[in-house]
């Protein structure tokens, strides 16, 4: 049992608990526990399997019983007793966007519905267009994300699987017969979404290491396993590949499963060049009567076998045959940017809106990570949903934050506001506000139908505004979930590069908006991103790592990222007249 499988219990017994009607403050409090659990600091699993768990906040002696008997056994009878009131299906329509708790428990109640399939069949037949609070409108929506929901059914997020690859990797490397060992595929090229797991490992005996992979503790079902391939299905879902290969063929295996498919075939048409074949196992002439080519004895690495091509290292993100194999070769490959080169970072969420911690709490973790500065951006007051704060709200928030910054050292809470992007392309405050703040993010949060050129318009006319420094998830996409409202990509980075406008690189997992394949275009132009985490609680902040994957991705160095800067330079730059930046 782990932190996070933790959590996942305690929030589906609030969905459960929800579905029964019950009393909304008994669900809040698993909800809340759900986030006490993921947020303690320290080793929480440790603690509730101590039954060592009196005096953490958010946890009642009711949900301390529960996570000893998690953490303890590894199940929850009372969860289980739950989930057995209801058909399995239903827990996949809490996977369809814009389907909540009581919608469901209508549809299941009224229509007997209890599966994505049987909700697809009684949308066709218009039978839930019929249920109060419903309607035709409602009923083609829930028909979209049916088919979106379809469309994304085997792929996974890149940050939910982090943690996942994390921990497997850390266990393969315990195993007395592996040597190296490593993830591969399109989890190492960090693209947004994974269809499966590929790892690699150096071993002398391959077959006991797959035989072995097929226990270990994620794996629920065994697909195949072989002599140096296992095929395994995760928990979660995921398939996930072992290969087992000598060490002298690691590097060449981990460049040909790292991918991807356009950059290896890009790759061997260079390796032909030289009277070579290139695959998996290493090079080999390529075809009879070719001379034998004299090979240097020192391709232990996958730099090495780039070298040999006469080519720089191509970093791993870069593998997507999209210009880099010709930048390599000319020496031009950018030094892409890394974490430690962060300094701070922006958009960030209070309890004041739509948060679960406080400021003291955000700036409190803030430097526990090791940060000079942390903006706050709370919603703005168009943003009901998520307590969006009012003129008299956020000029008392821009007053505490001035006062919370005189107790710090080398420390500071930029204040800032997350402001709506109305429809005609105003902003939620006036100028007169806007002026107080340190920084300024502009997102849109309504009206997501518009056609591309007035949504378009819409957002350029907000960044011509003096005080919007950033521009917030430039398309709104919500990953597997939902797409992105149209946009002229191309527009927007020219826009933001004639106005100053940064653009932030959402990199909560859902968004990681702006999307990797503009970022390139963004630098050559000259715009700013921040890497911003969107936190809505002190973990999220810890999702900076991923969105300085997907900005190396993009091709971006250390230059092209704000919050790089020491605190001193993000403070003079922020002071100075946007024209100017």
């Amino acid at each position: 049992m782990t932190r996070e499988e933790m959590a996942e219990v305690l929030e589906e017994i609030a969905l459960l608990l929800e579905l029964k009607g019950e009393n909304p403050f008994k669900v809040r409090a698993y909800r809340q526990g759900a986030e006490t659990v993921r947020n303690f600091e320290g080793e929480i699993v440790e603690l509730a399997a101590r039954n060592e768990l009196e005096g953490i906040k958010g946890l009642g002696e009711a949900l301390r019983d529960k996570l000893h008997e998690l953490a303890s056994t590894g199940s929850l009878k009372f969860h289980q007793d739950l989930r057995a009131e209801f058909p399995p299906g239903l827990f996949e329509l809490f996977d369809l966007q814009g389907l909540g708790p009581k919608k469901i428990k209508t549809l299941h109640e009224a229509l007997g519905i209890s599966s994505v399939e049987r909700l697809k069949e009684a949308c066709e037949h218009g039978k839930v267009a019929t249920l109060p609070g419903f309607g035709e409108k409602t009923q083609a929506k829930i028909l979209e994300s049916i088919a979106q929901h379809e469309q994304y059914a085997d792929r996974f997020l890149l940050g939910s699987v982090s943690p996942l690859v994390v921990g497997m990797l850390d266990t393969l490397r315990t195993h007395p017969e592996i040597s190296r060992v490593t993830a591969a595929g399109s989890f190492r090229r960090a693209k947004e979404t994974v269809h499966d797991l590929d790892f690699l490992v150096a071993t002398k005996e391959p077959k006991l290491v797959c035989e072995d992979f097929t226990t270990l503790p994620q794996v629920a079902s065994v697909i195949a396993c072989g002599e140096t391939k296992a095929s395994v299905r995760l928990k979660n879902g995921i398939q996930c590949d072992l290969r087992a290969v000598s060490n002298a063929q690691f590097p060449y295996a981990l460049l040909y499963f790292t991918g991807s498919k356009e950059h290896n075939v890009a790759l061997r048409s260079l390796a032909l060049k030289q009277g070579l074949s290139l695959n998996e196992y290493g090079f080999t002439p390529s075809g009879p009567g070719v001379p034998p080519v004299d090979l240097p004895s020192d391709l232990h690495e996958e730099r090495d076998i780039y070298q040999f091509l006469g080519l720089q290292f191509i970093e791993p993100e870069l593998r997507e045959n999209r210009g880099e194999i010709e930048a390599a070769a000319a020496r031009e490959l950018p030094r892409l940017v890394q974490l430690d080169n962060l300094r701070g970072t922006f958009h960030s969420h209070t309890t004041e809106s739509d948060g679960i911690h406080t400021l003291e709490q955000m700036a409190d973790e803030a430097m526990e990570l090791g940060m000079q500065y942390l903006g706050i951006s709370d919603h703005s007051k168009s943003t009901v949903v998520a307590n969006g704060l009012d003129e008299a709200r956020l000029t008392r928030q821009i007053a505490d934050i001035r006062a919370l910054n005189a107790t710090f050292g080398q420390f500071r809470l930029f204040a800032g506001s997350e402001v709506d992007i109305l429809k005609d392309g105003s902003l939620d405050f006036g100028d007169e506000l806007l002026s107080q703040l340190d920084f300024c993010v502009a997102s849109v949060h309504a009206q997501f139908h518009l056609p591309e050129d007035e949504m378009t318009r819409r957002i350029c006319r907000a960044m011509e505004n003096e005080h919007v420094t950033m521009l917030g998830h430039l398309t709104g996409r919500m990953l597997l979930k939902r797409d992105g409202y149209a946009v002229n990509h191309a527009m927007i980075i020219d826009c933001a590069a004639e106005t100053r406008t940064i653009i932030e690189l959402n990199c909560n997992p859902r968004r990681l908006d702006m999307d990797w394949r503009w970022w390139k275009r963004a630098r050559d132009k000259g715009v700013l991103c921040s890497i911003n985490p969107d936190a809505h609680s002190t973990e999220g902040l810890h999702h900076l790592g991923l969105g300085v994957r997907v900005a190396r991705k993009g091709w971006l160095r250390k230059e092209d990222v704000l919050n790089t800067r020491p605190l001193e330079e993000v403070e003079a730059f922020l002071k100075t007249p946007k024209a100017k930046r």
